[in-house]
């Protein structure tokens, strides 16, 4: 079994992204680094990226390129000297694999809920599911937003997110988005905007959770997550 166990920024101006996700926050764990020249060249926006642990970068990665993902070279060392890698899976989203050398740290976020945003939903959950041992455990319709897959990191396990097809959403690239959890959604949406981030419309889940989609001031995407009050 694997999970994301790390998630950092490339962004076009990183000072301003750590005052940014601070000030949203509360705090400056938020991992940044500058968005390369060369991605910029091929027209990369902004964007967060997760790690998945894993016991043996090399060989996961390689068993995701025979299911067709594209490795799209090394990761930036990690913080415990562990190895890392970032690829391009089958369905058109980044994704990084790290060995458990990082991966057994602390997440470096708090980070709820993952939503993959896919080209290929079938092809998704059957290679998230074989080569990472994440199990689907349900399907939802949130209407105009459209149908998802619920998922877990085991069978068995609490849902940690959703996969949805782009068919039916024009316009939206393939991308993981990932959710920070905040006490409370309408004061962490207010100092998003007031910080320059661009916020959508509130969505209640059907399991009462309540979440939003925002953008940083720079470009990059990220949701907003409050549990279900008690």
């Amino acid at each position: 079994m694997a999970k994301f166990c790390r998630y950092e920024l490339r962004t076009t101006d990183a000072a301003a992204a750590g005052a940014f996700y601070a000030s949203i926050l509360g705090h400056d764990r938020a991992v940044i680094w500058p968005l390369h020249e060369q991605a910029l060249a091929r027209g990369a926006r902004p964007h967060w990226i997760g790690y998945l642990g894993v016991d043996d970068v090399k060989l996961a990665a390689s068993q995701f390129i025979e299911r067709g993902a594209t490795e799209l070279g090394p990761a930036p060392p990690t913080v415990a000297g562990g190895r890392a890698t970032i690829l391009r899976d089958p369905g058109g989203a980044l994704v990084a694999l790290c060995t458990p050398a990082s991966g057994n740290l602390k997440p470096t976020l708090d980070v709820a809920w993952h939503v993959l945003n896919t080209n290929d939903i079938a092809r998704a959950t059957s290679n998230y599911g074989e080569l990472f041992g994440w199990a689907v455990t349900g399907h939802i319709d949130l209407g105009p937003q459209g149908a998802f897959q619920l998922f877990a990191w085991q069978a068995g396990g609490e849902n940690v997110g959703v996969m949805g097809d782009l068919a039916t959403r024009p316009g939206v690239h393939p991308h993981w988005l990932f959710f920070f959890e905040v006490d409370a959604l309408e004061p962490a949406m207010t100092a998003t905007r007031a910080a320059g981030g661009l916020v959508l419309e509130p969505l209640t889940l059907p399991s009462g959770v309540r979440v939003c989609v925002c953008d940083d001031p720079q470009g990059a995407a990220f949701g907003l997550f409050q549990r279900k009050a008690l």
